[in-house]
């Protein structure tokens, strides 16, 4: 018979990493922020912006935007890819959590926001260069979700730069298509025809912090808070 006195120690039951920072939470930002929790709990959440962003581990858009609990409404997969609007019996992830934000949460502002170094652009940019050498098969599950990158990369054209600066190119890219992507789902399109939702894309670089921004007219990206970045980097360094 199992002795009810006796308890597992915490590390056997989690991740060393993750109690570490609960245990820094407890004692920092739940206390500063108790309150903000407690009404967030009692009256739900009401973000104005949900953002569609990658799984990788080094862009938390909480972080980069410096976001309080409540604030963004977060879809993370990889390569921040959105699916067009595929009403069937398969299961849809990101579809369901964009249908969730804008028609339940009432969303006003949608970004789509890709990153430099992106394994999943990098994957797909490998595989369409040389096939044989990490290939994606389109029976995985990477391989399938990676071949929403198809029309921006036939958009591209052939590789003719450094394959480096072709992946950021397609990275970007793959921005401009999740954002036509976004605009097949017809709550979406009604929606950003009478104002009363906008769609965004932008480019985050992990080195430097730069952070862009599309100009859906003129098709470029181009850097936002630009100053405050380059006195961020003149600072002092510890």
């Amino acid at each position: 018979m199992a002795n009810l006195d006796a308890q597992t120690p915490d590390s056997e039951l989690f991740p060393q990493k993750l109690l570490d920072g609960y245990r820094s939470f407890l004692a920092g930002r739940f206390i500063n922020e108790q309150q903000r929790f407690r009404e967030l709990a009692e009256a739900g959440q009401k973000p104005s912006v949900m953002l569609i962003g990658c799984c990788d581990s080094r862009v938390s858009p909480e972080v980069i935007f410096d976001a309080r609990p409540g604030e963004i409404f977060v879809v993370r997969n990889v390569a921040n890819l959105m699916p067009p609007y595929a009403p069937n019996d398969d299961l849809h992830g990101t579809s369901a959590a964009l249908e969730f934000g804008v028609m339940g949460l009432r969303v006003e502002h949608i970004v789509v926001m890709g990153h430099a170094q992106c394994g999943g652009i990098r994957a797909y940019a490998e595989n369409d260069a040389d096939p044989y050498a990490r290939p994606l098969s389109p029976g995985d599950f990477i391989g399938k979700w990676m071949s929403l990158i198809e029309p921006a990369a036939r958009r591209l054209g052939a590789m003719t730069e450094p394959f480096g600066d072709y992946v950021e190119r397609l990275a970007r890219e793959a921005v401009v298509q999740s954002l036509a992507n976004l605009r097949t789902f017809p709550c979406v399109r009604i929606l950003e025809q009478k104002g009363r939702l906008k769609l965004h894309g932008a480019f985050f670089g992990v080195a430097d912090g730069r952070l862009l921004a599309l100009d859906e007219a003129s098709g470029q990206f181009h850097e936002v808070a630009g100053e405050e970045r380059a006195a961020a980097f003149s600072g002092p360094r510890f």
